[in-house]
Order: structure tokens, then sequence, then C-alpha cells
């Protein structure tokens, strides 16, 4: 199943299942049983999704009844926000072995072998979240915006020091993750030995959709997916690579995430940059960094496309 935060006709926010062309309102279709937004759900899934399943299940054939209670829309008539617009947090991981390796290099650092001991993560703005087609404000103290290709997992179930067997039980779904980076204040910031913060506080996209790791397990291989994943600047094609590559799992991150330490529903991990997922490790002689008017588009097999533009 597809899940996507909405703004409707009437400009009200509401959690939706999207099926082909159309957008389902979950709480209108369901006469009240179900939420009008996606953290609810996910809080309660073990309430909530057997009756999402019952809806998606008859999918459009009672579109007639769907009309009748303006539970439905084509995908035109609506504004995709944020899947999940208020998550608990955000954890991102830097799990992808290439991208670090490439970076350090264009940076004229080695790789350091403590990363290879344990998977790191930093806490980005959970508050700082964007959606497909949203317009992301360049930084005003920056002259060097990055985008970063990566895939987040939405956590649904709360737990704490979470085994990697045990992990897949905590995952509710996978998006698209894109951590805007302006390189220069990040580069400034972390010399004095603390940080990303300003280099990463201003914007996190994810969307356009949460897909439920059903949904995706015929794409499994071993510990991780095999999904492909691209990026595009303007059309361009400039970065390409694979889920697969990971590291460290996702299962590795959720066990790292809550070691000593409760994560609960609605809090976002992230993969960290696919090997060739940003313009830092392609290098400026490939792309100039981003500027005003520039749109980026990633995409990942099974889930979908996410494009903003640079304001």
């Amino acid at each position: 199943m597809k899940f996507v935060t909405f703004i409707n006709k009437k400009q009200e926010q509401r959690a939706g299942l999207l099926m082909d062309d159309y957008v389902i309102d979950l709480e209108r279709s369901s006469d009240g049983v179900l939420p009008s937004d996606m953290k609810r759900l996910i809080q309660q899934q073990d309430k909530y999704l057997p009756v999402v399943e019952h809806l998606n299940q008859k999918g459009m054939t009672h579109m007639s009844s769907l009309l009748l209670k303006n539970a439905v829309y084509e995908t035109g008539e609506i504004t995709l926000c944020a899947p999940l617009p208020e998550p608990s947090s955000i954890r991102d991981f830097y799990a992808f072995e290439q991208h670090v390796k490439t970076a350090r290099r264009n940076r004229g650092l080695d790789m350091i072998p403590d990363w290879y001991e344990i998977p790191v993560f930093y806490f980005t703005n959970h508050q700082a979240v964007k959606g497909p087609d949203s317009e992301i404000e360049k930084p005003s103290m920056t002259d060097c915006l990055d985008y970063e290709l990566e895939v987040a997992c939405v956590i649904g179930k709360k737990g704490r020091n979470i085994t990697v067997d045990e992990a897949e039980d905590y995952i509710f779904g996978y998006c698209i993750l894109n951590d805007w980076s302006a390189r220069d204040l990040q580069r400034q910031e972390m010399k004095v030995g603390l940080g990303p913060a300003k280099g990463k506080d201003f914007a996190t996209s994810i969307g356009p959709y949460i897909v439920t790791k059903e949904e995706l397990v015929s794409y499994k291989k071993g510990e991780h997916l095999n999904l492909e994943m691209t990026a595009k600047v303007n059309g361009k094609l400039l970065s390409s690579g694979n889920l697969s590559d990971l590291y460290y799992s996702f299962a590795r991150m959720i066990e790292r995430a809550s070691q000593d330490v409760t994560i609960y529903p609605g809090d976002i991990i992230g993969s960290g940059t696919v090997g060739t997922g940003c313009i830092l490790e392609l290098g400026t002689d490939v792309h100039r960094w981003l500027e005003s008017g520039d749109t980026v588009e990633l995409e990942v097999t099974g889930l979908g496309v996410l494009r903003n533009k640079i304001k």
C-alpha cells in the first residue's frame, strides 16, 4: 500500500491511500473509523491497518460510494505534502561505503577505520520537513547547495534495544529522502568538531508517499532491498546507485538507533547518501552547486519520484 498526506480543495490536510491515479481519503471513506493524519495511523497501526487493508481490497470497485462521501480524488485535484509531515525524529545514517570513501577523498581525507565498526548517524531538524514539489529555500549564507539521494524507513512500533533479527517488525514502510546540504556551512562547522548542524538544518524532503514493507518483498536481497536509485538536476542524470549497496542494512541501523534508547512510531531513519548521490561526491567539474531555479528529481524503484525546485 502507498500512503500519502494531501491538501484537498478545501485546503484541509488529510491522510490518504494512493491507488493508481486516485487518492482515497482514509477518514471519510471509513466514516470516521480511520484517522485523518498519518502519524496517528502509524502510531496505532495494529488497530487501523486491517481497516485500510479491507479498503485497499475493495479498491475502486466502490467508486460510487466513495464519491458520495467526498472521499476520492484524482491526483490532479489535490496537492501532495510530505507523507509524514511531522515525524517524531529524523536520524540520518552514513551507511554507504562508496559515498563515505569518495566524499572523504575529495576533501583530502583517508577512509576512517572506525566507520567499519559501528553505523553512525546524526539528528536533523524534524520540523523542517518538505514534501514533493515543495520549493526549497536556498540558505542565504551558502554558495554550495547540494542534494543527497537517500531512502528512509519509517518506524511503526515503539521499541528499545532491538536486535537485527527483530528489526523488520519495527518498520512501517519506506520513502525517498533528500538530505539537502549547504556544504560550505557544513565544512566550517565540522572543522570545529561538531555537526553537521546549520549545514543541514534548513530542509529535508521526503515522499512522494510511504510504501509499506509488504509491497517491497519481491525486491528483497538478503538483508537489503534491490532498488535502483537515480538523481537528475534539470533533467540531466547525475547519480545512479542501488539500495542493496548499503554496507549497514536498515536492520543494523535500527539496532544501533535503539541501543539503550526508545524509538517511536513516526521516527524516520535515513540511509545516508548512495554512492555518486550528491555533487560533493561527483565534483563540481561534473555539475556546479545548486542554484535558484534548479529542479532536483530523485527516483527509486517502487518508491516513486521526489521532485523539488530551488527557490
